[in-house]
């Protein structure tokens, strides 16, 4: 069985920084996309970066440059480093994993398979 916790979220002022991890078990990253999106009151779920199975990377135009998006495939865990954070990026943040093999980047939610619960990133002073 897959299972995905996300945890690092929390409240931060404005500027401040987080560092978002998503664990998995039951399912080896290797050679895998993953992805995180957010989702905030009212709006739809958002893809703000991925990392491919070979390590490419994508952000949205919306945390690039604050964002970071890595992987320790020997702890079999992803990291999203959010720096210089906005009120507007507060959301529920959610990982995802890409079951497909050598799996590509993407920001749409339905090239997912597996979801963690997500947590929540509050920025506000």
């Amino acid at each position: 069985q897959v299972q995905i916790v996300e945890s690092g979220g929390g409240l931060v002022q404005p500027g401040g920084s987080l560092r978002l991890s998503c664990a998995t078990s039951g399912f080896t990253l290797d050679h895998h996309a993953i992805g995180w999106f957010r989702q905030a009151p009212g709006k739809g779920r958002e893809g703000i970066s991925c990392i491919s199975s070979i390590g490419s990377t994508y952000y949205a135009d919306s945390v690039k440059g604050r964002f970071t998006i890595s992987r320790d495939n020997a702890k079999n865990t992803v990291y999203l480093q959010m720096n210089n954070l906005k009120p507007e990026d507060t959301a529920v943040y959610y990982c995802a994993i890409d079951r497909g093999y050598g799996s590509s980047c993407s920001e749409s939610y339905y090239e997912y398979d597996y979801w963690g619960q997500g947590t929540q990133v509050t920025v506000s002073s």
